[in-house]
Order: structure tokens, then C-alpha cells, then sequence
């Protein structure tokens, strides 16, 4: 499939491979959001094919293909580029199965029914452990009076404190802290979080900026503050005061 993967060819590509074409486009769709170029294949042949064409940085792939058997599919990118980190999507939960996958060069293991969340999620944990996905040193690590968010990890702290957030939420504050103090519209958020493609984006928006105050304050000033009228400005919490 690939040698090393090129870190100077643009955006991170994955190979999404799965016959049910509507998981593969939801899939699709979520590789894009997430910041990343996919590359779907609807079974094992055409797989084969589109790897050698995009050389992707990652593959996600079924298990069970109507073609190839998923392990078939996997074997030959380990023969070939033993660092591609690979996730498997299955619906056979059963301990033998994943084994197998393991085995035979799967990274990880997703059983359907899933949550686009947990994929993206894993996702971006294979692509940095691999190398292939990486950020400038001087951009990894934003501070924002207490709050301290880690890109290159995707871990956040405020006052040395752990806080667990979801994908979109770690999206949505990664992009305010590249703009302290400066006020960004909802438009502007849906923009460039969501890709501007849901109806009814603004309350979208005002959920997850809702869910990040309950998260990252615990009682203390709002660091996400509303400009009325205008939208969202992430400030110290001196700022407010």
C-alpha cells in the first residue's frame, strides 16, 4: 500500500473500507470533519486499488467484506508497511475474532454497533502514535491563564486538573484557543467545527459551548464567555472579572 507515509503531501488520508454504503459515507463524513482526507472503498479488491492511489496514512476497515475477508484485505498493508496503523470495524464480538485481527497487524478493534465519537477518537490516537499525524511544537501546547489544552495529546487541564471531553468538544475549544480573546460568531464555529452542514446550527453550538462551561468551570467564572449579540471569546478568567 505505502512505504512511510509522506508528511508534506496535505492533509491526512484514510482509507475507509466497508460495503455498506451508508456507514461508509457517514464514516466518510466524519474522517472530513475530524480534519481528514478519506478515502472510501466498498470491498477488498477496490480497497487494494484505492490504497495504491491515495496512499493513505490509516485505514479503517471491516471485518467482514462481501469479496475479501477483512484479514486478507489487512495482510497484504502489514506485508508492506508495517508502520500503517490499521482499525478494524466488526460485527462479530466473539474473543477470536479480535485475536485474530490483532494477530494479523490490527492496531485496534471497534465491534458495531459504535459510535462515530469512539472511531474518530481512536482514530487520532493511532495516527499520532504512528507519526503520521503530527503538530508544530510551538502549536501543541496552548495556555490560557489556568487552562492548559495539549493538541499533540489531546488532553486538557484546568488548575493541573484532568477534564475528559469528546471530540467535538476538544475541537471546539482547540479552535477558541487558537483565538484568545477574540469574539467568534456562531456562524464561524459551525464553520470550521462542523463544516457548516447541520440545520439549526446556532443551538448546536450553543449545546456544546453549554456542555464545555459545565466541563471546564465547575462553579468558576465562565473562561468561555458570550458577547451578546456577537458570539464566543475565550478569556481568562481575570478578564472577567
Amino acid at each position: 500500500m505505502t512505504g512511510t507515509p509522506g508528511f508534506g503531501s496535505g492533509r491526512v488520508r484514510v482509507l475507509i473500507v466497508d460495503d455498506e454504503p451508508a456507514l461508509n459515507e457517514v464514516l466518510s463524513v466524519a474522517v472530513t470533519e475530524a480534519g481528514r482526507r478519506p478515502c472510501p472503498a466498498p470491498d477488498g479488491h477496490r480497497a487494494l486499488r484505492e490504497a495504491r492511489r491515495c496512499a493513505p496514512h490509516a485505514v479503517v476497515l471491516d471485518g467482514m467484506l462481501p469479496d475479501l475477508d477483512g484479514i486478507q484485505v489487512l495482510r497484504r498493508p502489514r506485508y508492506e508497511s508495517p508502520v500503517l496503523p490499521v482499525l478494524m470495524l466488526t460485527a462479530r464480538d466473539a474473543p477470536e475474532y479480535r485475536i485474530d485481527g490483532l494477530a494479523n497487524g490490527a492496531d485496534d478493534y471497534v465491534t458495531k454497533p459504535f459510535s462515530l465519537e469512539e472511531v474518530v477518537l481512536r482514530l487520532r490516537g493511532l495516527l499520532r502514535r504512528s507519526g503520521a499525524e503530527r503538530t508544530r511544537a510551538d502549536d501543541s501546547v496552548r495556555v490560557l491563564g489556568d487552562l492548559v489544552v495539549a493538541a499533540e495529546f489531546g488532553e486538557v487541564h484546568r488548575d493541573g486538573a484532568r477534564i475528559a471531553l469528546t471530540a467535538k468538544e476538544f475541537d471546539l475549544l482547540s479552535l477558541v484557543m487558537a483565538h484568545p480573546r477574540q469574539v467568534l460568531s456562531k456562524a464561524q464555529i459551525l464553520d470550521r467545527v462542523w463544516s457548516g452542514g447541520f440545520d439549526g446550527g446556532g443551538n448546536l453550538v450553543e449545546v456544546y459551548i453549554s456542555s464545555l462551561r459545565r466541563k471546564l468551570d465547575r462553579g468558576r467564572a465562565p473562561v468561555i464567555q458570550t458577547v451578546r449579540g456577537l458570539g464566543y471569546a475565550i478569556r481568562p478568567e481575570e478578564d472577567g472579572r
